[in-house]
């Protein structure tokens, strides 16, 4: 059949054409192909042209090699800048128009923050000296430059590296205005190129007007202000509007470094800035040599503000609180609003200077150069915070901001996981010895091991080997089960940052800040109820309404893990006070529960406790994560804490930790002989806060004395026994009433 069809004239008529198929389609390959070696030695003739030898071929491949990696830099740049870009929503300048009034938790006012352009001093209102001081300053090519002022920052580094260090900056006011409109002060070369696109972006979307503008009234200028105008108020007390040359040379001076040169704290060098700016106004061609004499030869002189203290950290938490609640819809759509924090000022002041005092005192031999604490209440409540030793040389805030290891400050959430299970108590014998997972040994410090001991005694002396064992045991054998549920945990009580799966994490290896630790110990002390940090207890709009109260509006503790496996663990906290690694942080007469933090190299060191009144988070540590010198939690960081907790405790009625039996001994009182001048512990004492019931008792009890004393002094006749009896009546009663 295949053959009859082959010899048919249908089959010899589809023969032909398969073959004519065939034929096209070869010569077409062929055809291609000759074309294209001939397209290709025309190409090699082209390309010939262009041959380099000896130093131009060596010039080339340097170009072809540079051009390949400025493309791959250039794709690395745009990459970090994409999350730069996020920030620019349409809406991102209204986000910044909120003017907010702080007070304290008594109703005195302790700062500002954000500013309405409404509440800004125009730049032409402005005299022109003082803008143009800033400029001769802060960035000479201001109107000159697309955002980076290239030759600014060439210059920089040359002077920097001749001198090795950090001496001259080369941000524009761009770059300085994008950084504090959209970043964090924190160090970084991520931020730095996100800094750089930024105020490219808003070079393209805001005239230099509108730029230095903005720049003039957000930038920090020390004392707790922020913008030139709030500046020109603080230390001068008169509007920007109004000041002199010598008093412009002043303000413009602190931009560089607002502590170092701010007026109050050091006029010396706020002056001898000064001098500097009016060199900078003649050397910039501004003014001339005869028009700043009279500024050199009087310079400006601030208003008294030495009393001042602005709790910085504390109120840029506050504000990033109130812009949260904003950007929720919590507070309706005005702008301006009062807000009552619950930070307690005399406790504030106590921290910083605590931290300051063993930075100054103790930092130089442990190589520690930095510290943050925060110091809440039980129910997450931020009486005090302090985010580093300088709010003026970086705003970067250490204690929200910072994510650091916790060290064995962490086992806490371990040991609890493991009483949780319901196989182990204080009193379970457990075996400190060599343990490894995979190829990674876990060891304690100084290498050593215990042997048999009860787990309580485990924790007070923070073994390392126990923690990982019972991470093994939580899991029932599978060490990775059991890490999962310890970071349930932790994450339950309060921790926010990501906790990555490793095998060192039940010794505490992830990172963490320090307010959340603050947060998560607030839930030992309160019971297991998660209570997260907070500084607002209500908020006013500009009409004086209410619009928020954080006891009616905000989250509600919630009991998150049994209270009577938390009673337990403090009770196991405390032994690490009483007799293990954090005896430094006792408090006499006030039960303490606490544990201690250090990590590998010393880069960390912590320290985080409790009582039945007050929860506290100290760390101790470097910007630059360089090693200290043998710095343990148990050292500064318990006593920095010993010593603000020390103050807070004073004046009020002390109460031992949840779960914890109080077994205080009451201290003698030791009587004062009348006339003695008060010891010093007294004169640096915490103010009493009486109730306002006993303040007003008081009052009336003066008032009757004065009456009394006016009777005798108009000649009145005064009946001693009934008068007497009279006013011992009416004290008699007003003593009761304070009882």
């Amino acid at each position: 059949m295949l053959q009859s069809f082959r010899t048919s004239t249908f089959g010899k008529r589809v023969a032909r054409a398969l073959l004519s198929v065939d034929a096209w389609f070869d010569s077409t390959i062929y055809a291609g192909g000759e074309s294209s070696k001939t397209a290709y030695a025309d190409f090699s003739a082209f390309m010939d042209r262009f041959h380099v030898s000896g130093i131009r071929r060596l010039a080339v491949e340097l170009s072809c090699e540079a051009l390949t990696l400025g493309l791959g830099g250039a794709i690395v740049a745009l990459i970090l800048a994409v999350p730069a870009f996020q920030d620019t929503t349409d809406d991102w300048l209204k986000k910044q128009d909120l003017a907010v009034t702080f007070l304290d938790r008594n109703g005195a006012e302790i700062g500002r923050r954000g500013i309405l352009h409404d509440d800004g001093v125009p730049l032409e209102s402005m005299p022109a000296f003082l803008t143009e001081a800033v400029l001769a300053t802060e960035d000479r090519r201001f109107y000159e430059h697309f955002g980076i002022d290239i030759i600014g920052t060439m210059r920089a580094l040359t002077v920097n590296a001749r001198s090795s260090g950090v001496v001259q900056g080369g941000s524009s006011i761009t770059q300085q205005l994008a950084k504090n409109l959209f970043l964090s002060n924190q160090r970084t070369i991520e931020r730095k190129i996100r800094e750089a696109y930024l105020a490219v972006w808003l070079e393209f979307h805001l005239t230099k007007k509108q730029i230095l503008q903005l720049y003039l009234d957000r930038v920090y200028m020390g004392g707790g202000t922020f913008g030139i105008q709030a500046a020109s108020e603080f230390y001068f007390g008169k509007s920007v509007r109004d000041v002199s040359l010598a008093e412009a040379a002043m303000l413009a001076g602190l931009f560089k470094a607002p502590t170092k040169y701010a007026p109050h704290i050091n006029l010396p060098a706020a002056r001898a800035r000064a001098y500097d700016v009016l060199s900078n106004l003649v050397d910039a061609g501004y003014m001339t040599e005869g028009e700043v004499r009279s500024a050199r030869e009087n310079p400006a002189t601030p208003v008294d503000r030495t009393r001042d203290v602005s709790p910085d950290w504390y109120l840029d938490y506050a504000y990033d609180e109130v812009r949260r609640l904003v950007a929720d819809d919590k507070l309706g759509d005005t702008r301006v609003f009062t807000v009552r924090t619950a930070i307690d000022m005399d406790l504030q002041k106590k921290a910083e200077a605590t931290i300051e005092d063993e930075l100054r005192q103790n930092g130089p031999s442990y190589h520690a150069k930095q510290s943050a604490a925060v110091i809440v209440d039980l129910d997450g409540a931020v009486h005090a915070m302090v985010g580093g030793r300088d709010y003026g040389a970086s705003q970067f805030n250490r204690a929200t901001d910072a994510q650091r290891q916790p060290g064995s400050s962490f086992k806490p959430f371990v040991y609890l996981t493991a009483l949780m299970t319901g196989r182990f108590k204080p009193s379970t014998i457990v075996v400190d010895g060599p343990v490894c997972i995979g190829n990674w040994c876990v060891h304690n410090y100084e290498n050593r091991y215990a042997g048999a001991l009860p787990l309580v005694n485990a924790l007070a002396h923070s073994l390392n080997t126990i923690a990982v064992k019972l991470s093994i045991a939580i899991g029932n054998g599978n060490a990775k089960i059991g890490r999962a549920k310890i970071v349930e945990n932790a994450h339950k009580l309060g921790l926010t940052t990501p906790l990555n799966d490793t095998v060192s994490l039940p010794v505490g290896a992830d990172e963490v800040t320090v307010v959340d630790m603050a947060s998560a110990y607030a839930a030992f002390a309160n019971g297991g109820k998660r209570v997260p940090p907070y500084a607002a207890i209500e908020i006013r709009n500009g009409l004086g309404d209410l619009v928020y109260r954080h006891d009616r509006d905000g989250p509600k503790p919630e009991q998150v893990v049994p209270a009577t496996d938390i009673a337990t663990l403090n009770t196991m906290l405390t032994h690490v006070v009483t007799e293990g690694t954090g005896t430094r942080a006792r408090l006499d007469n006030v039960t303490v529960a606490g544990k201690t933090g250090t990590t590998n190299s010393y880069h960390d060191a912590w320290f985080c406790g409790f009582t039945g009144n007050y929860v506290g988070a100290v760390w101790f540590g470097n910007d630059d994560y360089t090693s200290m010198n043998k710095m343990t939690g148990g050292t500064l960081p318990a006593m920095t804490w010993h010593d603000i907790m020390a103050f807070a405790h004073q004046g009020i009625e002390t109460k031992p930790p949840f779960g914890v039996e109080d077994v205080r001994k009451p201290l003698p009182v030791a009587s004062q002989p009348q006339g003695d001048a008060p010891s010093q512990a007294d004169a640096t004492a915490r103010t009493a806060t009486l109730s306002r019931h006993s303040a007003s008792i008081i009052m009336e009890i003066g008032a009757l004395m004065r009456s009394a004393g006016q009777q005798r002094s108009a000649g009145d006749t005064l009946d001693v026994a009934s008068g007497s009896s009279d006013l011992a009546g009416q004290a008699s009663a007003a003593r009761t009433g304070l009882q």
